[in-house]
């Protein structure tokens, strides 16, 4: 998928701020669609496919990382979350529920444009291919690395791109751990404490999708001073 095809939501109870947003967003090439709150925006939802949703934390009524708790039941649309600067309950709490990044406000254009497209890059691709595909079989989950999906029985799971891209990266080095420092630089964040941290949150996540008991992991395994491994049967 080009950046310049998406089509992003922007979820903002502040009209100055959503306009701008848009206007900012469609001068660069997105097709953009904007909601007042969150009532509004399950409205869209139901009725439009979005490649990324830009939503704030704080908003009248159902809070924004209320909605993405609530959206991940049933979509794995990426999510960044706009953050009042200091709000860090806000941001671990907004990563717990599903989003992908945030970003606290007051922020540049760019720097916002630049999470949009890592965000966006991150996403599977499908490759129109024949072959067979090469799968990892973590118990009952089945992981299908070229296409980058995840299945339960006949049933898909729905991974976000965050663990998508997590998958991608443990996926190419089975059974060796990666250190949480590379898994920030692979994933394009900025490093740092606060990033690792968020990694941590990230994993946590995954393992609720993939794992019988996910506080004692028997497939994305913690190494001791070496970060996380993904151990397939």
């Amino acid at each position: 998928m080009s950046d310049l095809d998406a089509h992003l939501l922007i979820v903002d109870d502040d009209e100055r701020i959503r306009d701008l947003l848009k206007k900012f967003l469609m001068r660069n090439g997105f097709l953009v669609t904007a909601a007042r709150d969150a009532a509004h925006a399950r409205r869209v939802l139901s009725g439009l496919d979005f490649d990324l949703i830009v939503m704030d934390v704080m908003m009248p009524g159902e809070d924004g990382v209320s909605l993405t708790r609530s959206l991940r039941e049933t979509q794995a649309t990426p999510i960044l979350l706009l953050t009042a600067r200091g709000e860090t309950e806000h941001r671990i709490a907004g990563l717990e529920a599903g989003a992908d990044d945030y970003l606290a406000k007051p922020f540049e254009p760019k720097e916002l444009l630049l999470r949009i497209n890592a965000i966006l890059r991150r996403m599977p691709d499908t490759p129109a291919q024949d072959t067979a595909p090469k799968i990892l079989h973590l118990g009952p989950i089945r992981y299908d690395i070229e296409r980058g999906e995840m299945w339960q029985g006949d049933d898909p799971v729905r991974l976000t791109a965050t663990e998508s891209q997590l998958m991608k990266i443990f996926s190419a080095q089975p059974g060796e751990p990666i250190s949480r420092a590379k898994l920030v630089e692979d994933l394009g964040r900025d490093k740092g404490q606060a990033q690792e941290r968020a990694v941590d949150v990230q994993i946590t996540r995954l393992r609720r999708k993939i794992e019988q008991d996910p506080k004692q992991p028997r497939y994305l395994q913690t190494v001791r001073g070496a970060g996380y491994m993904l151990a397939p049967d």
